[in-house]
C-alpha cells in the first residue's frame, strides 16, 4: 500500500502541464530517434545530457524516460516497414513484420509492435514499482566486497557472455577501464594518465565519453560508408491498423510469453533486451511448428508480438535494477547513470529516501509514457515511417553539430571538444573492427565503483583477500557468473560443432 501512495504522489507530479510536456517531448524525440536507423535510444539519451543541464532533473528524467521507451517503440518501425531495425534489439521482430509489411500486412505488423511493446513495458512497470524498494533494501546488506562482487559481474557478463567475440568484449573493456582510471586518485592523490594537463586532473566527462561514443562514433562510421548504394526501400503501411479477433488471438498469449522472457533479463547485466528478444521469438517459432499451418517464414504475427513484449519488459525491469540497486545492465541504463550523476544523485538503496520525489516520478513517467506512446504509434507510425526519407548527410551533419555545441555548453572547454573527437574517432575504429561498446561503457561507469570497493575492502581486512568471498551475497554472484560463463562456452562450442557438422555433410553430398 505504500508503493502504491508514493506512487500516487508521482502521478501528481507527473500530470501537471509542464512535466507532461516533457512527457511529450521524450516520447517524440525517442520514437524519432528510433526510427532511424543506427540512432538508438542510448545515443538520443547521450546526446540530451548536456542539454538538460539547467533543467528541473524531476522533468529531465521524465524526458529521459519518454527517449527510452519511444526508442524502443520507434526501433521497430523502420524495422517492419524498411527491413533495416533501428537498434539490434529489434531485429527479432523485423524477421516476421518486414514479411507481414511485404504481404500488405504492414499496419497490423505496427499495431503488433505497439501493443506489445505497451503490455511488455506496463507490466514491466508495475513490477518495478512494487519490487523495487524491497531490492532497495536488500542492496543495503550489500558491503564493499558485495559491490565489488557486482561489478565483476557486470565486467564479465557483458564482456564474455553476451558479446560474440570474448577477445573483443574483453578489448573493449580494457579500453573503458583504461579511460576510467585518467585523472587524480581519490585515496592517494597522485595524478594518472593526465600527461600533466590540469583539465585532466578532474578524469574526463561521463558526457564527454558517451557523446563522443555514440554520437560522433556512428556519425563518423556513416560517413566511411558513402558512396555505398542505399538498398533499402521503404514499404507503404496500409490496410487497417486494428487486429481481426483471430490475429487478436494469436497474438495475445505470445504478448504475455514475451512479456515473461524479458522481465528477468532487465535485472542481470546481459548487455540489453537482445538476448531476451530472441528467446521469444525462438519460443513462438517452436510453438508454431507444431500448427499445420505454420506461418513462420511468410510473416508470422507471433513472431513480432514476443520479441516486442520482450524487449520493453526487459527495459522496464532493467529501470528497476538501475533505481534499486544502481546497477546499469545496458548501455542506455548506463547513460542514465552518468544522467544521475550529472545531478549529484547516486542511484542505489539510499536514492529511495534522498529523492524520493524524483524516483516516484520517475515510475509514474513509465506509464504515462507508455499510454502517451501508444497513443502517438497506432495511428502515425506511418508519418514517423517518412522520417526514413531525410537525406543522411543533412541528418548526421546535424548530429555533429548537436553534440559538439552540447558538450562545448557543459563545459566551456576546448579540450572537451577535442577529447570528444578522439573518443568518436576510437568509437569508430570499434564499429569498424567488431569491439562491442556496452563493454566500454560499463567498465567506464563501473571501474571508480569497482577500484573504490576493492581498496575499501582491503583496508577494512588488512589486506586479506578472502574478504572477497566471505559473504554468501558475493559467494552466490561469483557461482553464477562461473555458471553464466560455462554456459556460454557451452552454447558456442556446441554451435561451433553444429556448423562444422553441417559443412561436413554438404561437403560430402557435393563428392
Amino acid at each position: 500500500m505504500e508503493s502504491l501512495a508514493n506512487l500516487g504522489d508521482g502521478f501528481l507530479t507527473v500530470l501537471t502541464p509542464i512535466n507532461m510536456l516533457w512527457v511529450l517531448i521524450g516520447a517524440v524525440l525517442g520514437t524519432a530517434v528510433g526510427v532511424l536507423p543506427g540512432l538508438g535510444s542510448a545515443m538520443a539519451v547521450a546526446l540530451l545530457l548536456p542539454v538538460t543541464f539547467s533543467l528541473d532533473p524531476i522533468g529531465a528524467f521524465i524526458m529521459f524516460a519518454g527517449v527510452l521507451f519511444g526508442g524502443l517503440f520507434g526501433d521497430s518501425i523502420s524495422g517492419i516497414l524498411m527491413n533495416t531495425p533501428g537498434n539490434s534489439t529489434a531485429i527479432a521482430g523485423t524477421i516476421e513484420g518486414h514479411k507481414m509489411a511485404t504481404s500488405g500486412r504492414a499496419a497490423q505488423a505496427l499495431a503488433t509492435s505497439a501493443i506489445g511493446a505497451f503490455i511488455g513495458g506496463i507490466i514491466a512497470s508495475v513490477l518495478v514499482v512494487f519490487f523495487a524498494p524491497r531490492l532497495a533494501e536488500l542492496a543495503t546488506l550489500f558491503g564493499p566486497a558485495e559491490y565489488l562482487a557486482l561489478a565483476v559481474f557486470a565486467f564479465v557478463a557483458i564482456s564474455a557472455v553476451v558479446t560474440e567475440s570474448v577477445l573483443r568484449g574483453l578489448a573493449a573493456l580494457g579500453i573503458g577501464l583504461a579511460i576510467s582510471v585518467v585523472g587524480i586518485d581519490g585515496i592517494s592523490g597522485a595524478s594518472r594518465f593526465t600527461a600533466g594537463v590540469p583539465e585532466l586532473f578532474d578524469g574526463i566527462d561521463i558526457v564527454v565519453i558517451t557523446v563522443g561514443l555514440l554520437a560522433l562514433g556512428e556519425v563518423f562510421s556513416v560517413a566511411a560508408k558513402r558512396g555505398t548504394p542505399d538498398e533499402t526501400a521503404l514499404v507503404p503501411s496500409r490496410g487497417r491498423l486494428w487486429l481481426s479477433r483471430h490475429e487478436f488471438r494469436l497474438a495475445a498469449p505470445a504478448w504475455l510469453r514475451g512479456t515473461a522472457i524479458g522481465i528477468p533479463f532487465g535485472i542481470i547485466p546481459v548487455g540489453g533486451a537482445e538476448v531476451p528478444t530472441f528467446l521469444a521469438y525462438g519460443t513462438e517459432r517452436r510453438l508454431d511448428a507444431r500448427r499445420k499451418d505454420s506461418m513462420f517464414g511468410r510473416g508470422a504475427i507471433q513472431g513480432v508480438a514476443g520479441p516486442e513484449a520482450a524487449g520493453n519488459a526487459t527495459a522496464g525491469t532493467a529501470m528497476g535494477a538501475l533505481l534499486a540497486l544502481g546497477l546499469p545492465t545496458s548501455a542506455t541504463a548506463a547513460i542514465l547513470l552518468a544522467a544521475f550523476r550529472q545531478y549529484g544523485l547516486q542511484p542505489g538503496p539510499l536514492l529511495f529516501e534522498r529523492a524520493p520525489d524524483l524516483v516516484w516520478a520517475l515510475l509514474a513517467s513509465f506509464f504515462v509514457g507508455m499510454v502517451v506512446l501508444l497513443i502517438l504509434n497506432l495511428p502515425f507510425a506511418p508519418l514517423w515511417a517518412k522520417l526514413l526519407k531525410v537525406p543522411r548527410h543533412y541528418l548526421y551533419a546535424g548530429i555533429s553539430v548537436f553534440a559538439m555545441l552540447g558538450v562545448y555548453a557543459t563545459s566551456a572547454k576546448i579540450l572537451d571538444l577535442v577529447l570528444v573527437t578522439v573518443i568518436g574517432l576510437i568509437g569508430f575504429l570499434m564499429r569498424r573492427y567488431g569491439l562491442p561498446v556496452a563493454p566500454m561503457l560499463i567498465a567506464i561507469i563501473l571501474g571508480p565503483l569497482a577500484e573504490t570497493e576493492f581498496r575499501r575492502a582491503m583496508a577494512v581486512s588488512e589486506s586479506d583477500p578472502a574478504i572477497l568471498v566471505s559473504s554468501p551475497i558475493s559467494v552466490t554472484l561469483y557461482v553464477v557468473l562461473l555458471l553464466a560463463v560455462a554456459g556460454a562456452a557451452f552454447q558456442k562450442i556446441r554451435s561451433r560443432r553444429t556448423v562444422a557438422q553441417a559443412i561436413a555433410d554438404r561437403q560430402r553430398e557435393t563428392v
